[in-house]
């Protein structure tokens, strides 16, 4: 008999009145009448756990995305009961739970309200799979802006999009297209200079509206598992990426060659091939620290095996690429190829370890090597045998990284370009569906890389790169942009997405400069140089498919800006791995979009193109054919022109007027920028001077220098070198001031120090109290001066 019963309850349901509560610790229990619960946990006085659940129980509590390691503590938490609502106060914020049906909202102590719940929670029951769509949806401020979400090619401000989270293959992707190979379900909301963060937890298919289908309304949604989020309070957007970063990890400080520059084609083969290229960025003078090997290095593309026809001995070449500075990085996929006389695929069979279909057999997919099983890394033994499998790659043949690629999983030839929904995951004796696993299926692939990389390149530290990546991935491995397009819109959309990344929590990133598909102008792959070099990651990488994209493949003045501009990130490597410190010691991203960097500035909420790279460099690339300059926002303060040193007043919008061989970039006044001599490859050169670029500020301005012995794990032990240094101006002086810390003796003895922008002219020079003749410094007209190092205070007096 049919009827209609499964009918009835179709449609949203919602949670009833509230008819108890717990208080156990950090947690706040709310029953309702229908079996919600609600549970409230205050992990941080500004970070607040919101978990629903409708069936009366909760379900195992199981994240990839958190780090377990933070420690979490609130300084105080108070729970009162009034006529209408549970309030829950903390020493930043309080939250307000309406009795009637648990829809909340969050105020700061002034009673100003942050967020609040439109719908609230509700769901809708899944009859295809069983379970919950769960939903939330709340109400959009006036003026409010959102931030985040990973590396969607879209505009900065996601004000008035749709965008949803299911890690895809998407090949030659497009402006404003959906969903890409990231997922991070975190995003940014700010309004009346408040700022405050959304983390919602739950690895199925995700989606976000920010006022798109209703115009005061921001919602986001899940296609099965729980309503889990997490609420962080700001005010300020750096405290809200901190506190995020802290919540879902940092990595550990990579080796300072993987700071330099890297080529990468699809593929370089065979090994005269390799030392071609190698040789020849050698002759050109243009700095070059890794070499990639793409999938064409295997034997028919079966991961862990080298072709002999093209790479007869792997340890003998990679040890003459190292001899040269190269070190090699080579690419794994998760596809292993269904082979019975191959030894991976013989171990996963006879240990069980591969992925299976819901009624019995192991999922089979095509991928490059034909049909291929693959390996359920959400399982740890699995997790375990997969780390093993590098030690001949890293500790006998000498590969100094890996690649994760096609790990979203990708499968050809089939519509959805994955797995089927109803392959088995372990998941950490959680055992669920793809539909639950998808999403983290990437991570969990880098995860078990970055262990074996690891256990094998001790006691040098390791390097991983992947293209799918879940919240928390960054606690293992970098990540790129995935398949681009050599097309000026391309360009513009990787300068938003590595801005985006970094905010996100996962800074460590960066884009094929060039783009993937397609063959770039030499216009186009300069300025992609150009933008590249002021990235994080700083990979070079193309199609075969499409013509050569090695510098040298342009003109003779592309080759010159390459040379000028990678040499330039060469010397700016004690900078950049300094602002790799912050980032793992303090959680604050490396570049900064505008509105990070000053948010109570309405200016910067609608900028896309300019960034802070670190804390005091102003970078704005530039993103159109035949221009001579370009039109940008200047942030308020006082900057120098980095090419010509002229001071510049910000908050406003100007033209700067722009040469081929150079894009905007500018210097906060008062910064002191620490550089290295251009090395071909880090580690070539020994030196005795670090230079000081100081700008001059009428005021005080903060920076910092982090070294360390470049590789190796003694900077856990101390042997670090920090140099805390105080810039202070005047009409008349110039103050520098040093603090060390840090057991780490720097190779160098000395500091070239260049005075840029003094408006006085130097009559005396003191150090340490000690007045110093002229010419014991080697100081000269062009304001610069040779000092020892082990000094606490340098004053620059004028007349």
């Amino acid at each position: 008999m049919i009827t209609n019963t499964s009918l009835e309850y179709k449609g949203d349901l919602y949670p009833s009145k509230i008819v108890s509560y717990e208080h156990e610790g950090d947690s706040i229990f709310f029953n309702t009448d229908n079996k919600v619960i609600l549970k409230v946990t205050i992990l941080r006085d500004s970070l607040i756990r919101f978990r629903f659940t409708t069936k009366g129980y909760f379900s195992n509590d199981f994240s990839y995305a958190i780090d377990k390691t933070q420690l979490h503590g609130y300084n105080f938490l108070e729970l009162t009961e009034e006529e209408t609502y549970f309030q829950i106060r903390t020493s930043k914020v309080k939250c307000k739970i309406q009795k009637a049906d648990l829809r909340l909202s969050i105020y700061d102590l002034n009673d100003f309200l942050i967020l609040e719940d439109e719908l609230g929670f509700h769901w809708e029951e899944s009859y295809e799979y069983g379970g919950n769509i769960v939903k939330m949806s709340k109400y959009s401020k006036d003026g409010e802006c959102y931030y985040g979400l990973g590396d969607k090619a879209t505009q900065m401000n996601l004000k008035g999009k749709r965008v949803e989270n299911f890690a895809t293959d998407q090949y030659a992707y497009q402006k404003d297209q959906e969903p890409l190979y990231k997922v991070v379900p975190f995003y940014i909301g700010l309004h009346n200079k408040q700022s405050y963060g959304i983390f919602f937890d739950n690895t199925f298919r995700t989606f976000f509206d920010f006022c798109q289908e209703r115009r005061n309304i921001t919602s986001f949604w899940a296609e099965g598992g729980e309503m889990n989020y997490y609420f962080i309070y700001g005010p300020q957007m750096q405290d809200v990426v901190t506190t995020y970063t802290d919540l879902t990890g940092k990595p550990e400080l990579p080796p300072l060659w993987v700071l330099g520059y890297h080529q990468c084609k699809w593929s370089y083969y065979p090994e005269s091939k390799v030392k071609e290229i190698t040789s020849k960025f050698r002759e050109l003078q243009i700095p070059c620290d890794a070499i990639y090997l793409d999938i064409d290095y295997m034997d028919g593309f079966r991961c862990f095996t080298w072709n002999k026809n093209y790479f007869p001995d792997p340890k003998k070449m990679v040890a003459e690429l190292a001899e040269d500075g190269f070190k090699t990085v080579v690419i794994i996929d998760p596809g292993i190829k269904i082979d019975k006389d191959y030894w991976v695929y013989k171990e996963a069979l006879e240990k069980d370890y591969f992925c299976k279909r819901a009624d019995g057999p192991y999922m089979k997919g095509k991928v490059w090597p034909g049909e291929c099983n693959f390996p359920d890394y959400t399982n740890p033994a699995v997790r375990e045998w997969w780390a093993g499998l590098f030690k001949e790659l890293v500790s006998e043949i000498g590969v100094k990284g890996v690649w994760n690629d096609m790990n979203e999983p990708a499968v050809m030839e089939v519509p959805n370009k994955t797995f089927p929904m109803d392959v088995r995951h372990f998941y950490d004796g959680n055992p669920c569906s793809h539909r639950k696993a998808h999403n983290i299926y990437g991570t969990q692939m880098a995860r078990a890389t970055y262990h074996g990389v690891k256990r094998f390149a001790y006691p040098k530290r390791p390097f991983v790169i992947t293209r799918s990546a879940y919240s928390g991935a960054q606690r293992y491995t970098s990540s790129w942009t995935g398949d681009n397009v050599a097309t000026w819109e391309h360009l513009w959309i990787a300068n938003i997405q590595v801005q985006r990344m970094s905010i996100s929590g996962m800074g460590f990133t960066g884009s094929d400069i060039g783009g993937f598909a397609e063959q770039p102008s030499g216009e186009l792959y300069a300025r992609w140089i150009q933008l590249g070099v002021f990235h994080p990651f700083c990979r070079t990488h193309s199609s075969g498919d499409h013509g050569n994209q090695e510098p040298w493949s342009f003109d003779e003045e592309v080759i010159n800006i390459t040379r000028k501009f990678v040499s330039l990130r060469y010397q700016l490597l004690p900078y950049l791995y300094t602002m790799f410190w912050q980032y793992i010691e303090e959680g604050v991203p490396m570049l900064k979009p505008l509105v990070y960097f000053d948010q109570d500035d309405t200016q910067t909420h609608y900028r896309n193109d300019e960034f802070i790279f670190g804390n005091q460099i102003l970078v704005c690339p530039i993103l159109e054919p035949n221009a001579v300059g370009r039109r940008m926002y200047i942030p308020r303060g006082e900057w120098y022109n980095y090419w010509t040193n002229e001071l510049f007043i910000g908050g406003r919008e100007i033209w700067i007027d722009s040469k081929f061989d150079e894009i905007p970039v500018f210097v906060k006044a008062g910064a002191i920028i620490p550089k290295y001599p251009v090395q071909q490859y880090v580690g070539e050169l020994e030196f005795d001077e670090l230079t000081l670029d100081v700008y001059y500020k009428n005021g005080k301005e903060q920076s910092a220098v982090y070294e360390d012995a470049q590789d190796g794990y003694d900077y856990k032990k101390g042997r670090y070198s920090y140099l805390s240094l105080r810039n202070i101006g005047k009409e008349k002086e110039l103050i520098i001031q040093l603090h060390k810390e840090g057991k780490y003796e720097t190779p160098y003895s000395k500091y070239k120090i260049n005075l840029i922008g003094l408006p006085f002219k130097v009559k005396e020079i003191e150090i340490d109290n000690e007045k110093i003749e002229f010419d014991k410094i080697n100081f000269d007209i062009n304001n610069f001066l040779i000092v020892d190092k082990e000094f606490n205070e340098l004053h620059i007096i004028g007349d």
